[in-house]
C-alpha cells in the first residue's frame, strides 16, 4: 500500500487529524509498517511544507531520515510513473498528487489518501487502473 504524505507530517512535527502511523502502531488497523510504500516526492513534499511552515530545517532531516529508514521509498522518476503522472494531470491539478497516485498505479498497490479530489476520483481509478482508494475513516 502506498501511504499520501499527509501521513508522514507528524514525523516533521506538522500536526494533522489523521494518526495513521499511530493508528499502526496502536494495533487499530490491520495495515503493517512493513506493507507501507511512500513515493519519494512525499520527501520533497515534507521539506517543502516544513519551509512553507517556517520550520527548523531539522525537523524536516529528521523526518526524512526516518522515512527512508521506516519505508520503502519509491523513486518518482520511473519512466512508467512519469507516463501516467502526465495523464493523470490531465484530472488533477496537483502534479504533486498525480506522481502519488501513478506510484500507486503502476506498483498495483492501493493508496491511502485524505486528498478530497482523489477520493472522490475513486471509482474512475478503481476502474481504470485496478486499485482501490482508501482514506483514514475507512482503514481504522
Amino acid at each position: 500500500m502506498i501511504i499520501d504524505t499527509t501521513y508522514l507530517l507528524r514525523l516533521s512535527g506538522i500536526e494533522i487529524n489523521t494518526d495513521l502511523l499511530r493508528a499502526i502502531d496502536d494495533g487499530k488497523t490491520t495495515l503493517s509498517f512493513d506493507e507501507l510504500g511512500v513515493s519519494q516526492i512525499s520527501l520533497f513534499e515534507i521539506q517543502a511544507k516544513v519551509a512553507k511552515l517556517r520550520l527548523p530545517t531539522s525537523l524536516a532531516i529528521d523526518a526524512i531520515k526516518a522515512i527512508r529508514s521506516s519505508f520503502r521509498v519509491e523513486p518518482f522518476y520511473n519512466p512508467e510513473i512519469i507516463e501516467v503522472a502526465y495523464t493523470l494531470s490531465q484530472q488533477f491539478k496537483d502534479y504533486i498528487d498525480c506522481v502519488i497516485v501513478a506510484t500507486a498505479v503502476v506498483l498495483k498497490e492501493d493508496l491511502i489518501t485524505e486528498d478530497t479530489k482523489i477520493n472522490n476520483s475513486k471509482r474512475m481509478i478503481k476502474e481504470r487502473y485496478k486499485i482501490n482508494i482508501l482514506n483514514y475513516k475507512e482503514m481504522v
